[in-house]
């Protein structure tokens, strides 16, 4: 890295494991300093390098809070840059037993706090952080799912329709913010091997063409590259990261 440069920035949302864990771990090895932000306060026995200083908790399912977060993240930014920002978390309730919530068993409780995590929460960070963002002809990585084109036998209808939103979402704001220099592109993961898998996913993976898993470092090197020079001129795609499975 460019010593003359100031080091490059990253908040991620939903860090703790899985996808977020892998791109807290492939973002730092490259230098960045990366700013997470969860619910829960940040554990002592932390499986990622980053210290308490540059982790803010935050309940994204309650707007007022999102956008106090907004405030504290600013002031972690002695420079006023963002290079990038990371919208990850994501909620998928469950019914008994780990079943699959369709349109009728979600009740509209869980689908306006499956919405307001997965979809109004990438928003209003993003909103939130224009000014820093744009200072750092920065970069917004939207995390949808395979789930989001096409119904899934276990992620719930809530979870599915907030991704295919934000993956409109994410065409409104490569036009909004690409203007301001700032690119604006998704990440579509499909069957990748992590702690929410659900009992039954083998039955996926035949059919998936490379016949495997990917594996969460596999989706932190797209993310990468998506908030690097290598990516310049890309703005407004959802890249499918799931083997062929959506061919």
């Amino acid at each position: 890295m460019n010593t003359n440069q100031p080091q490059r920035i990253m908040l991620l949302t939903g860090a703790s494991r899985g996808i977020g864990h892998a791109t807290v771990k492939r973002f730092s090895s490259a230098g960045w300093r990366v700013i997470t932000c969860s619910r829960h306060a940040f554990p002592e026995q932390c499986p990622w390098g980053a210290g308490p200083e540059d982790h803010i908790q935050v309940d994204l399912s309650d707007a007022a809070d999102a956008s106090r977060a907004v405030a504290e993240i600013r002031s972690r930014l002695p420079d006023g840059l963002l290079h990038a920002l990371v919208n990850n978390a994501g909620i998928s309730p469950k019914g008994e037993a780990g079943a699959r919530l369709d349109t009728l068993d979600t009740d509209i409780a869980t689908w306006m706090h499956v919405f307001q995590v997965n979809f109004f929460a990438p928003i209003i960070l993003a909103r939130g952080l224009m000014r820093e963002l744009e200072a750092a002809k920065g970069s917004v990585v939207n995390v949808t799912s395979i789930a989001g084109s096409r119904v899934h036998p276990f992620a719930g209808a809530a979870y599915a329709t907030s991704k295919a939103a934000l993956a409109g979402l994410t065409r409104e704001m490569a036009r909004d913010f690409g203007p301001r220099g700032v690119r604006v592109n998704a990440i579509a993961p499909g069957e990748i091997d992590t702690a929410i898998l659900s009992p039954g996913t083998e039955k996926i993976v035949a059919e998936i063409p490379m016949r495997r898993l990917g594996t969460p470092d596999e989706v932190a090197k797209i993310i990468y590259v998506l908030c690097t020079e290598t990516s310049s001129y890309l703005n407004g795609a959802e890249i499918h990261i799931d083997g062929g499975q959506n061919v």
